[in-house]
């Protein structure tokens, strides 16, 4: 199964549009990275954490991924495929583009 992959404005707008509720966003980033900037709405799974959490992640809404630049968000989607689930979205361009769409500058 390919990644599904999502342009940082529409999930911006779809965030802003509350169409994200029933989904969970897990941002992949580490502890300091959230520490700087993160969405309120995620949960924070540092990538190195995900195959001892994979429990924790619900097979029966959208996942999406998220990290600073959408790469470590994109191989945890494929991990995530890999491992049984369907509804994985990662991010393209993850918090760097995010951010700049919400007005905050990522470096």
């Amino acid at each position: 199964m390919e990644v599904t992959s999502m342009h940082p404005q529409k999930f911006v707008e779809a965030l802003q549009g509350q169409e994200l509720k029933n989904s969970v966003i897990i941002d992949v980033r580490e502890q300091h990275e959230w520490d700087y900037y993160h969405l309120e709405e995620a949960l924070l799974i540092p990538m190195g954490q995900i195959p001892h959490r994979l429990g924790e992640l619900p097979d029966d809404k959208d996942i999406y991924l998220v990290c600073a630049h959408g790469v470590r968000s994109y191989r945890v989607a494929e991990y995530l495929l890999d491992n049984g689930f369907e509804r994985v979205i990662n991010v393209d361009g993850g918090m760097a583009a995010v951010g700049m769409l919400r007005g905050f500058q990522y470096d």
